[in-house]
């Protein structure tokens, strides 16, 4: 009997998890501090950890990455309201299998939390396997957010201006061996861009391993990278390879690769230069022939400037840079993932839905789409869930979705609408957010409250503003707001 233990600070929602998942077959346990969840796991191992993403002293990144280095092998699912959905998204790039909002559903929780044992169990099972290779449950709930057709070879680009460059980029660099520098927001399916560019190159019958650099401590991202002999540390009581030999004549994707320490950094220049990799704790070379793909979201070259990342190491890796632009920049095609969801949606659930109607469809092309894929896919999901009839309705559609809204500077909320002769683009109600009819003072303070609530995003705030980002670039200048 597998066990699960559930962190969460509301006592209602712990009993109602431990009663539901009891009567599933699950041994469970609760507790409502995070300490306390950790305490209890020093003493026994489990299964599964349900762990709410706030937690009176510990966040889920935090208790994620506590929970990982005391079990590895535990899965974890977050739980989350609906507006930490882009915080949530950090913890599955962190190595949680999935995360949870906010009214919680028994069937949907149900079904996350099996097929998250379902896929621990098969990582435990085979050795052989990383976490990270491409089979692994992160990589396999990335694939679907990308894109790809149920049997994972087919990438689908969308039909935007913008998707039209990407599939020439990948058409392009695809069968050469050059390095390649994925840019773009979390979300935006650069592992599955990698992904591409490997079905299309010559090394599409070798392995693709995925490995995401911020999820390694720094004292295990040497063994996990290069591998380690038996001795080498505490540990280390079996020989074991590393990634750059189960890569071997295929494809490494390293993503968020500004996160490895600077000593990681200097082992990865030599197996650039080298083409040579040594285990931890060996003195003998091993040679490999592996492609490196890498991804981050963070500026590299500010990075580099910061001494936080190796110049050396810059120049190498980046023969050939694709930036992936977000998904509210990409409107022509989120009716095309929103439509392929629904198909992954449907099998996963056992359900029949033909489509959406009208008004769900507008509300889904309106939204700012903070998560981008990884957010329009949970969306699809939960409203294939929740719905009854042959098409998705509005209603089953987060309240944020269906009205967004944002305070103003007297703290009343303010509806957006949307111009009919510009498709997309949100507008506030012109008696409270029409910036020509206030003040000097009063503009000032409407745009810093705009900011605020966008999470000062200056684009986003420039449509919620009703302006151009160039006259919102000048009104923070004649004002005198630094950001």
């Amino acid at each position: 009997m597998e066990k699960i233990l559930i962190i969460d600070d509301n006592n209602d929602i712990c009993l109602l998890l431990e009663r539901f998942l009891s009567k599933q077959g699950y041994h469970t346990a609760s507790v409502q501090r995070g300490e306390d969840g950790l305490v209890l796991l020093r003493k026994e191992a489990f299964e599964l950890v349900i762990c709410d993403f706030k937690l009176p002293d510990l966040d889920g990144l935090e208790m994620l990455r506590r929970i990982k280095i005391m079990h590895p092998t535990t899965a974890v699912i977050i739980i989350t309201g609906y507006s930490d959905v882009r915080m949530a998204v950090q913890t599955v790039k962190h190595g949680a299998y999935d995360y949870v909002t906010k009214p919680l559903y028994p069937e949907e929780i149900l079904h996350t939390v099996k097929n998250a044992i379902e896929r621990r169990n098969q990582t435990v099972s085979s050795p052989s396997q990383t976490p990270a290779v491409a089979s692994s449950p992160r990589a396999n709930a990335l694939r679907a957010k990308s894109g790809y057709s149920t049997d994972g070879k087919r990438f689908i680009f969308g039909k935007s201006r913008f998707a039209e460059q990407l599939q020439k980029h990948v058409d392009l660099i695809a069968p050469t061996d050059m390095s390649v520098i994925i840019t773009g927001e979390t979300g935006t399916g650069k592992e599955f861009v990698a992904n591409a560019i490997h079905l299309k190159s010559k090394r599409a019958d070798k392995p693709f391993l995925a490995i995401d650099c911020g999820a390694l401590s720094k004292d295990l991202a040497g063994s996990e990278l290069f591998g380690h002999v038996k001795g080498a540390f505490t540990g280390a009581v079996s020989d074991k390879a590393g990634s750059f030999e189960f890569a071997n004549g295929g494809t490494l994707f390293l993503d968020e690769i500004g996160n490895l320490s600077y000593d990681n950094q200097i082992k990865l220049l030599r197996v650039l230069q080298e083409r040579k990799i040594r285990r931890i704790g060996s003195n003998q070379d091993v040679a490999v022939d592996v492609r490196i793909i890498v991804a981050t979201n963070e500026d590299l070259r500010e990075a580099v400037r910061q001494g936080r990342f190796r110049e050396d190491i810059y120049h190498r890796i980046n023969e050939f840079e694709i930036h992936l632009s977000p998904l509210r920049e990409r409107k022509a095609d989120i009716m095309i993932f929103a439509d392929h969801f629904l198909d992954l949606a449907n099998a996963q659930l056992e359900k029949e839905i033909a489509g959406f109607n009208d008004e769900s469809r507008d509300k889904l092309k309106e939204y700012y789409w903070h998560g981008n894929l990884r957010e329009l896919q949970n969306v699809v999901k939960r409203a294939v869930l929740l719905t009854s009839g042959e098409y998705i309705e509005a209603d089953v559609l987060p309240q944020e979705i269906i009205n967004p809204q944002y305070l103003m500077p007297d703290d009343a909320p303010v509806q957006v609408s949307y111009d009919p002769s510009r498709p997309g683009i949100p507008v506030m109600n012109p008696s409270a957010a029409n910036l020509k009819s206030v003040s000097e003072n009063a503009e000032r303070a409407a745009i810093l409250k705009v900011l605020e609530k966008t999470g000062y995003n200056k684009t986003k705030a420039a449509e919620v503003l009703n302006i151009d980002r160039k006259t919102l670039y000048n009104k923070l200048k004649a004002y005198d707001i630094h950001l």
